[in-house]
Order: structure tokens, then C-alpha cells, then sequence
């Protein structure tokens, strides 16, 4: 279990924050505020908490699980970064941020500064007071707006099966998306509603997202196959 404490400029000058835990998380939890950004870059996807049966987006950056097949050369991601990779290691606490000193992006050496000389936030801890806010703003917002999609029986189920040139198959499983045929099916007044409120949108954002799974199959292809990029 994590242990926190309060993160503080004198007691933690010299920490810095890595990005190379990125390269473990295959599946990234998003908040519907972040939709149009990721949709350029990743499949966006629904998948349900274990313990509660919830609802929950995220960003899908591997087919496996400790696999992230959307980094660059340098092992950072190519394209939107998520405010969930963003704040890895901070939390927050009340009024204040706290730190899991444990965690491999703060345990690192070679990561970005978390303070400037003088005391003050660098750019890396001005990243994650930024991510923690749009968490914080974005969790709710983004709960109520799944209950809209059930309540409107949006939400299907997405079967996704690859077959490598190795011989390896792989199926996703417990991964949803929405209907468009149910979307479509909507009365005008729903849809209306929907555009409106600004749901439209973020709805088109994830449908049109699903392109990016053939290249996520491309690049494991590539990897089994030895011709990684």
C-alpha cells in the first residue's frame, strides 16, 4: 500500500518525475474532457470497474497488459499525454498535493525536476497540478455523463480479435463502445438534447477514435515480428 505524504519544496527539492512508467500502462483512464485530444492519438474505449460494476473510459495504448505500443523512440508517448499518466505518483490531499516517494515515476533519477532552484513549481509539477484539476473537475462530470449513455442504451459491448503473423490470437474482452445505430435510432428530441449538452460530440470523438485499433495491431505485429519501429 502506498504510503503519502505532503509534498513539500524544502523537503523534496531534488525529486523529479519520469515518464517511463508509461511504457507499463496499456490502458489509460481518461475523463470526457480529454476525449477530443485522445481521439486523435488512441482508441477510446469503455471498460468497467471490478469492484463496482461502473463505467469507465479510457485510452487504449496496448493490446496486453504492461504493454504500451504508442510510445516514440525516446520511450515518451508520441502523441496527448493523459492527465491520469501525468499525475502517476501524486494525489491529492485536501487543500494540498501528497506523493507516493515509492512510486517508480518519482523514484527515478534521470526524470524532470519537480522544483526550480528558487523553490517554485517546475514545468513538470506545474503538468500535474494541471492534471490534478482537470481530474478532479472531469470525474464527475464524466460519471454523469456514462449514466447518459445507459440511459439511453448507447453502450454495446466491442469485439475485438487479432490473429498475428507469428500465430499468436488475442481477444479483448469486458471492453465497450457506443452504438451508432442506436444512436441514430434516438427521437429528435433526444438528439437534440444530446447535441446541446455537448454529448454529441464527445460521442463522435469516441466512435471515430476506434480507427486507431488497426494500428495498434499494426505495431504489436511489428514487435512479435522483430521489425518494431
Amino acid at each position: 500500500m502506498a504510503e503519502m505524504e505532503l509534498l513539500d519544496s524544502a523537503r523534496h527539492a531534488t525529486l523529479r518525475v519520469s515518464a517511463a512508467p508509461d511504457a507499463g500502462r496499456h490502458f489509460v483512464q481518461l475523463v470526457a474532457d480529454e476525449f477530443l485530444a485522445a481521439a486523435l492519438h488512441y482508441p477510446i474505449l469503455l471498460a468497467r470497474h471490478p469492484e463496482t460494476g461502473d463505467l469507465y473510459p479510457g485510452a487504449l495504448m496496448g493490446l496486453v497488459p504492461d504493454e504500451n505500443l504508442c510510445l516514440g523512440r525516446d520511450g515518451t508517448l508520441v502523441g496527448y499525454r493523459p492527465a491520469d499518466l501525468e499525475r502517476q505518483g501524486f494525489y491529492v490531499s485536501g487543500e494540498n498535493i501528497a506523493i507516493d516517494a515509492h512510486h517508480p515515476a518519482l523514484a527515478a533519477i534521470d526524470g524532470a525536476p519537480v522544483f526550480d532552484t528558487d523553490g517554485g513549481p517546475a514545468p513538470a509539477l506545474r503538468r500535474v497540478q494541471a492534471a490534478l484539476r482537470r481530474l478532479h473537475v472531469g470525474l464527475p462530470e464524466t460519471e454523469r455523463f456514462l449514466r447518459r449513455l445507459e440511459e439511453h442504451k448507447l453502450v454495446e459491448p466491442i469485439d475485438l480479435n487479432f490473429q498475428f503473423d507469428n500465430g499468436e490470437s488475442l481477444r479483448l474482452d469486458s471492453l465497450y463502445t457506443v452504438s451508432l445505430d442506436a444512436l441514430h435510432a434516438l427521437s429528435d428530441d433526444v438528439a437534440l438534447a444530446l447535441f446541446r449538452s455537448g454529448d454529441l460530440q464527445l460521442i463522435y470523438a469516441l466512435t471515430g477514435s476506434i480507427r486507431h485499433i488497426p494500428t495498434l495491431a499494426r505495431r504489436r505485429n511489428e514487435r512479435l515480428s522483430g521489425l518494431d519501429r
